[in-house]
């Protein structure tokens, strides 16, 4: 058990652990967000999304402002989210699975620090980083396909006629008729990037035992061009010191003298 726990030191170890806690940390804040400005609002309005279905922030105030367009917030289908759903919403069921999706990595980063030899956690390491990217790449992709739609089925009987068709960015500005936005990263957001980093980090290191105590001497070790080859965290001795020099030279000139 000891063993067990002292390995659990090890950077490559203990960076998915980390990473584990931001991504459960990420469900509990908004992990988008979007900003707008019009008219009526001098003051700006801002719209924060969670990893399921909630909003947060001045959602009352925006989809008013938006049904002037005739655009709407989705409907999660199988749960009541905390505001009203409009009939001619789209239809965006996947929105429950967030904090699956989030809590699935999270689990993977805690089996593959317990991992028992270093060839299953090497494994296991680049096994979570490409399931962590295939789950967030494919999340960012849905969630733009859903606004591609959104923008794109805007409501005919909007008091605003004429508006064209268009697609919100999930990370970026734009402009509807008199409506701003810009779209962002929400503190949850910015914990699942921290987490998926974290990730990275660790199967960079999968090939070294150095330990979380070891860490600072490693980096001032590997700026100072000395090298650690056994992975131990602990530079190698390339020569002898130059005291060490200096002793020997002394000593050999002394026995030449002598002789």
């Amino acid at each position: 058990m000891t063993a067990s726990l002292d390995r659990l030191t090890e950077l490559r170890r203990a960076l998915p652990v980390t990473a584990a806690a931001t991504f459960v940390v990420a469900l509990l804040v908004p992990v988008w967000k979007i900003a707008f400005e019009a008219p009526q609002y001098p003051d700006g309005l801002l719209v924060e999304l969670y990893a399921y279905p909630r909003l947060g922030g001045d959602y009352a105030e925006v989809q008013a402002l938006n049904h002037y367009v005739g655009f709407y917030y989705p409907d999660p289908v199988f749960v009541d989210p905390n505001y009203a759903v409009h009939p001619d919403a789209i239809a965006a069921p996947e929105w429950i699975l967030g904090p699956v999706v989030f809590l699935a990595v999270a689990a993977a980063g805690v089996f593959v620090a317990l991992a028992p030899t270093d060839r299953k956690l090497r494994l296991g390491l680049l096994g979570q980083l490409i399931g962590a990217t295939v789950a967030f790449v494919g999340t960012f992709a849905i969630v733009q396909y859903r606004l591609y739609q959104a923008g794109h089925a805007l409501g005919e009987d909007a008091p605003v006629v004429g508006v064209e068709e268009f697609t919100p960015p999930l990370l970026g500005g734009y402009e509807i008729a008199n409506i701003s936005g810009v779209a962002w990263f929400g503190p949850g957001g910015y914990l699942a990037g921290a987490g998926f980093l974290l990730l990275v980090v660790a199967f960079l290191l999968r090939d070294s035992r150095v330990t979380i105590g070891e860490a600072a001497g490693a980096v001032r070790d590997r700026l100072s061009g000395s090298r650690d080859e056994d992975g131990d965290g602990d530079a190698e001795e390339i020569g002898p010191t130059a005291e060490e020099a200096v002793e020997t030279r002394t000593g050999d000139g002394s026995d030449a003298g002598v002789h």
